[in-house]
């Protein structure tokens, strides 16, 4: 079998689809070590996390010139059995497409996405759907929401889900708040939450909370630690912080890398995922990886994910969400409670599973194209 997947996202901070690809491709060599792989990759520093063995093969990092001309003409010279990408695949694609649509939130929410960007997942997601010979996704919610969204049988989609890596594990929480404070330079107790700056991930509505959560408990000492990338809706987060007049209590540090954030995991008292919209959310399972209370929100895959191991509390309502911050602050049995039911909800997952599920779909294709091509051969003598 002769494989290639697209992970251009690979060293872009793409943060989950970045993960997703990174993950796979990394587990691959060890579960298939005849099947030869090809990466597209689009990064210099995309080979960190390729297996040696595996091809590969740079595209452009800009979308409409990789998808629009380039990797079609990747795969015309490389002709693999496949190709697996995310979302979108190439324009007259010559071979079969194994398509990861992680959710669509682009269809059920577009406000949570500059217009441009909403309209061209809707029209190239469909027409890849169209196209491919098989759909993955996530998480059970995501897969009753795409064959919603697109009449396809739910059967005919598969759950894939995602994992912690390896080294969110826990450590010794002195150990990691040092090594926060010397990246960083803040000292205290604090609270997390990890994200790029969206609307669907509700940091306005955790900055809200924080501040009700303060008003209540004045002598409370801790922070309030937003970990993620600044986007296009920036603007809006900074300025919920300026109205709160929390400024000095609320330490933003942009984009994480791996060789940080677990300390920044294992340090926290708390994590809060508060997302109105997620097709799986992988930074709550990295906390639980972590031995971390988590409370998030009730909405979407999320409860699937946490299956019982987090407080949940309705996204749309700052009350509920400082109600739930608390409980888990100044109730210290609670507190330990949630941190071994948060271990042993992220043992569940496992990305070896996930990339062995994802390479018996690879198989799947690659045979239904070889019976296909005998198939030809036999009308054609």
């Amino acid at each position: 079998m002769r494989v290639a997947v697209d992970a251009h996202a690979i060293g872009q901070r793409l943060t989950g689809n970045e993960v997703y690809v990174r993950n796979l491709l990394s587990r691959y060599g060890r579960l298939d070590p005849e099947a030869e792989f090809i990466a597209y990759v689009s990064s210099s520093k995309a080979h960190e996390w390729i297996p040696e063995r595996f091809q590969q093969r740079r595209v452009s990092a800009n979308p409409f010139f990789r998808l629009g001309w380039q990797m079609a003409a990747r795969l015309r010279e490389d002709l693999p059995d496949l190709i697996h990408v995310q979302y979108t695949a190439p324009l007259r694609c010559p071979v079969p497409i194994v398509v990861t649509v992680h959710d669509v939130s682009y269809l059920e929410h577009p406000e949570y996405f500059l217009s441009g960007r909403a309209l061209q997942l809707r029209i190239s997601t469909a027409k890849t759907l169209r196209e491919a010979a098989k759909i993955v996704t996530v998480s059970e919610f995501s897969r009753q929401h795409i064959a919603k969204a697109f009449n396809i049988a739910p059967d005919s989609i598969r759950v894939t889900p995602l994992a912690a890596e390896k080294h969110f594990r826990p450590i010794q929480r002195e150990a990691a708040m040092r090594k926060v404070t010397d990246r960083f330079g803040f000292i205290g107790p604090y609270i997390l939450h990890v994200g790029d700056w969206h609307p669907r991930k509700n940091q306005i509505g955790l900055i809200r909370a924080f501040r009700e959560l303060l008003a209540a408990h004045p002598k409370l000492p801790h922070k309030l630690v937003l970990a993620g990338k600044r986007t296009w809706f920036a603007p809006q987060v900074l300025e919920q912080i300026r109205l709160s007049g929390l400024k000095e209590r609320i330490i933003q540090t942009d984009f994480v890398d791996d060789d940080i954030l677990p300390a920044l995991y294992n340090a926290a008292d708390v994590f809060v995922f508060p997302s109105f919209y997620e097709g799986f959310g992988l930074p709550a399972l990295e906390a639980m990886a972590c031995g971390r209370p988590v409370v998030c929100s009730d909405s979407t895959s999320l409860p699937e994910v946490v299956d019982g191991a987090a407080l949940l509390f309705d996204p749309h309502s700052v009350q509920e969400q400082m109600r739930a911050i608390g409980d888990i602050l100044f109730d210290k049995e609670l507190f330990h409670r949630m941190e071994k039911k948060s271990l042993q909800r992220a043992a569940f997952f496992d990305w070896k599973e996930t990339a062995r599920r994802t390479l018996d779909v690879y198989q799947e294709v690659a045979e239904s194209r070889a019976r296909v091509r005998r198939s030809k051969e036999l009308v054609a003598r």
